[in-house]
């Protein structure tokens, strides 16, 4: 059969139409002798008059259907609209084979019943419509197993999906070979030639068909949907794009409308949602300084704030051109309040004389060195920035009597195991310190930490190194196996920030319910995938991308934690951020240890300030839950 198909697929087109004419006039005939047939209630056996006469009526309608252009269109792609061709055509050729039947007939010829035309036009319009949608679906079989480049399965199968759909049957590069959706009411229905399965048949379809790419309606599509189709296809080498929602319709190539999956995709879970209340709050008409405004996750932060109506935001930075830009992307098309200052968080008299200008009424510090390896080679430096950063800022904060003061710790500041995690849980610690004396001087005053995973897509996590690797072939590196780490969004890690000085009632540390950890071979394999390749192992030698473990950098954990014991975890009115159970720092203890530290690093003693950075940290009177 398949090579019938071919043969026929290879026929030059003047070839086609002279068998499918031949063809036509077999059925025509056939539909007469059936019309016959069904009048008398028996098989008809014509005489040879008749023979004749029934032999007129193809004869007759396939000159009548070339005029009407029923042999111009290509099988492959002919539509409902064919349908309204054959019947006016059949309507035309009926009437004139009555006209020459009726003249053979005053000449001694043949009768003709009067039901037969009716019957003739009726089975004669289904039979060649029949014909036509049979043959284009074994053509266009064939076709796709000679000529396809993918195989293709849609997950959702209404709005966008069936709109994609009608565009894929017009690309002869893509066979469309099943829908998958998570509505009951559509699983088993048939959409554009397509069934529709549940998503727990996706890893079993991947594989009966071959599937190359899995195409995701968004507008359709959960979040819990998008991870349970993660975990099935994990191994298939499948790509998985994504289709943006055309509820305001397009214009142009739908098919090119199609997305590589986003790092937010990434999260297996849905989005966080925010208090709009619990936003509003520390910011809206409150003069806000963000230090290290022109980072990551401070551009981020100041993104949200200005939309938030600040009195006034103020952009700390040390980095000059990173503070020019956000300061150029805040002002494009809003009014709002920027006051830019070029400067370090460890320069004191500047931080003082930036506080006693300003009346600043809530303070984000989220200035930091973060990435763990080049910190542990300049520790010294990670020491001063990390650690005596906050001190200074803290400090200046509390004396000018700002109402809110959060800063943006790690989740690496639990049990730290390298010098940026150590100087994280310093920095927490300062904070903490400052618990009670608000409370003494009479002042209503709040200070909190946040503490989260990494936050995908910021600068210098794994998740820009991972694409960066692929783009150029690989190998994506990966320093240990079983690895894991906690991933949030940019606009989650920002929302939660804003969110926990509302929350705060002094000296807490904030934690948002971030799922379960992710294992980074996972993330590294997922986003091979992603870019349409696939992995190359020994069970898979051919593969696009090898997977090479390095082994551990210096300072890095296996394992991340969010906070020391859970039974110390507290809820707060977000159901998705938690609080660690207060138990405050002596100030007084604290500003001890940090003058021995402080003395350290202004030797240049690498030795003694890593041992006072880490003894410090294990021995100070602390929270348990910290």
């Amino acid at each position: 059969m398949a090579s019938i198909l071919a043969w026929l697929i290879a026929l030059p087109r003047r070839r086609k139409r002279l068998l499918l004419a031949t063809i036509d006039f077999l059925i025509l005939l056939f539909a007469l002798w059936l019309s016959y047939s069904l009048r008398f209630g028996r098989p008809f056996i014509p005489n040879q008059t008749q023979a004749v006469v029934m032999a007129l009526a193809p004869a007759i309608a396939i000159p009548i259907l070339v005029q009407f252009g029923f042999y111009r269109a290509v099988i492959r792609y002919v539509s409902e609209a064919m349908l309204w061709s054959i019947g006016k055509a059949m309507a035309v050729a009926v009437p004139v084979w009555l006209v020459i039947v009726f003249m053979t007939e005053t000449r001694g010829g043949a009768g003709v019943p009067r039901s037969v035309p009716v019957i003739y036009f009726a089975v004669g319009t289904v039979l060649l419509a029949f014909s036509r949608f049979a043959a284009r679906r074994l053509l266009q079989q064939a076709f796709d197993a000679a000529t396809a480049s993918k195989r293709i399965i849609i997950y959702g199968a209404s709005g966008a999906g069936v709109q994609l759909a009608a565009a894929l049957r017009l690309d002869p590069q893509t066979n469309l070979v099943a829908f998958v959706d998570d509505s009951p009411a559509l699983q088993g229905a048939d959409i554009s030639g397509a069934r529709v399965h549940p998503p727990s048949r996706l890893g079993s379809l991947v594989e009966q068909f071959d599937v190359q790419e899995i195409v995701v309606c968004s507008d359709s599509v959960t979040s819990a949907s998008r991870a349970a189709m993660l975990r099935q296809t994990s191994s298939t080498g499948v790509k998985i794009s994504f289709l943006p929602t055309i509820a305001a319709g397009w214009e142009g190539d739908l098919r090119s409308r199609v997305r590589d999956i986003e790092l937010g995709d990434l999260l297996g879970r849905p989005a966080v949602a925010a208090d709009p209340a619990l936003l509003r709050q520390p910011v809206t008409g409150m003069t806000v300084l963000v230090s290290g405004a022109g980072g990551s996750i401070g551009s981020e932060l100041c993104r949200q704030i200005v939309t938030l109506s600040p009195r006034r935001l103020i952009l700390f930075d040390v980095d000059e051109f990173a503070l020019y830009e956000i300061e150029r992307t805040l002002r494009d098309g809003r009014d709002v309040d920027l006051m830019p200052i070029l400067g370090s968080v460890t320069d004191e008299k500047l931080v003082r004389r930036v506080f006693e200008q300003h009346a600043i009424d809530t303070v984000f510090h989220a200035a930091a060195y973060k990435h763990v390896p080049m910190v542990e080679m300049n520790m010294l430096s990670g020491i001063a920035n990390n650690v005596f950063g906050p001190w200074t800022i803290a400090e200046a904060a509390f004396d000018a009597k700002v109402e809110y003061f959060v800063l943006i710790s790690s989740d690496k500041a639990v049990r730290p195991a390298n010098v940026m995690g150590a100087t994280k849980r310093w920095s927490e610690i300062i904070v903490r310190s400052f618990a009670n004396r608000p409370r003494e001087a009479g002042e209503k005053q709040r200070f909190c930490a946040v503490r989260f995973g990494n936050v995908i897509g910021s600068q210098g996590s794994v998740v820009p190194l991972f694409k960066e690797q692929i783009a150029k072939g690989g190998p994506v590196t990966l320093t240990d196996e079983h690895m894991t780490r906690y991933f949030m969004s940019i606009r989650e890690a920002a929302e939660l920030i804003i969110q926990a000085a509302s929350l705060s009632e002094n000296g807490d540390v904030f934690l948002l319910d971030m799922g379960e950890p992710v294992a980074i071979r996972d993330l590294a394999e997922n986003m091979i995938r992603f870019a349409g390749l696939t992995l190359r192992d020994a069970a898979h030698p051919k593969g696009d991308i090898e997977i090479k473990v390095v082994g551990s950098r210096p300072g890095e954990k296996i394992f991340e934690e969010l906070f020391y014991d859970a039974k110390h975890v507290e809820p707060t009115a977000h159901s998705r951020i938690m609080r660690g159970r207060r138990r405050n720092w002596n100030y007084a203890d604290v500003c001890d240890a940090l003058t021995s530290l402080r003395k350290a690093v202004d030797n240049g003693d690498e030795a003694s300030a890593n041992n006072l950075l880490f003894s410090a940290v294990r021995q100070v009177k602390r929270s348990p839950a910290a």
